[in-house]
């Protein structure tokens, strides 16, 4: 079976759908610098010489490192990579440590934050990490609508979300992209896919191999065989043929992983292996 290899993200913007995924080029924990920051750097360079040109991001991926080590990487940015980030969370320390704030006024800091550390004038895409139960959604997404009219990001996504609160965003601003947990163990989020498929809107998985463990299914290893390759590679493989506005961003640290991963999109899955895939048993949500 073919798969389209490329999404035009807002109808406008054309990437790799195979991209990457930079939460993991900080320290441990998702928190501070990596011990040696030039391998994360070279981890980025590596993904674009590799045909990524979608990267994924965040300001509370360490927090503020992430961004930073992307800018180190790959500034003056090349004109075929779009780098997304998001805001909506604060970090004050380990990955437990997480809070939503998507207050306009917390927003305004965070995207102007972005801005700074990215070096850039105009976010590609700039997705609302969490919506916060504290704060009146419709300020939110107004905030967003108007940094969009004033230049300051292009596209505008949105980050675990049902279909009833993309609908309410789109009676503010285009909705581009929706990131929510998605993988071949884990389908909950099957319905928002669907509805974003109809409406052309980059669906983007977040932990797209279960952050790495896709569980153990003989028939994902039987697969793997046959094509001379790992289950993380199958599965990612599955995604791309599942459905074609997936856009995945699956994430390391390592060169070795990274290039292991972009072979993804090399493999070619038949009727009956994605039949055999798609009736693996998800895990329960």
């Amino acid at each position: 079976m073919t798969f389209n290899k490329t999404f035009a993200l807002g109808g406008a913007t054309t990437v790799n759908r195979l991209g990457f995924g930079a939460m993991r080029i900080t320290g441990p924990e998702v928190y501070g610098m990596p011990e040696v920051p030039q391998k994360s750097i070279d981890v980025v360079r590596r993904a674009v010489d590799l045909g990524v040109e979608f990267i994924d991001t965040a300001d509370q991926y360490g927090p503020f490192t992430s961004e930073q080590l992307i800018c180190e990487a790959l500034y003056p940015y090349p004109d075929n990579v779009l780098v997304a980030t998001k805001g909506g969370l604060v970090r004050f320390g380990p990955f437990a440590d997480i809070n939503n704030d998507a207050s306009p006024q917390h927003l305004e800091d965070a995207l102007n934050g972005s801005l700074r550390r990215l070096n850039r004038d105009q976010i590609d895409l700039y997705q609302l990490h969490r919506i916060d139960p504290k704060v009146p959604v419709e300020a939110t997404f107004r905030f967003l609508r108007d940094a969009q009219r004033d230049g300051r990001v292009r596209h505008l996504g949105l980050s675990e979300v049902s279909v009833e609160e993309i609908q309410q965003a789109q009676d503010f601003f285009e909705v581009t992209s929706v990131q929510n947990r998605y993988s071949i163990g884990d389908r909950s989020a099957e319905p928002v896919l669907d509805f974003c498929r109809e409406h052309d809107i980059a669906f983007i998985p977040w932990f797209p191999i279960g952050g790495g463990d896709v569980g153990v299914s003989t028939a994902l290893q039987r697969i793997a065989n046959e094509h001379e390759t790992g289950t993380r590679q199958i599965a990612l493989a599955w995604l791309l043929h599942h459905s074609n506005n997936i856009l995945l961003i699956p994430g390391t640290s390592n060169i070795e992983h990274l290039e292991q991963n972009m072979r993804s999109a090399d493999i070619e899955l038949d009727e009956e292996q994605m039949r055999t895939l798609d009736n693996i048993t998800p895990t329960p949500a």
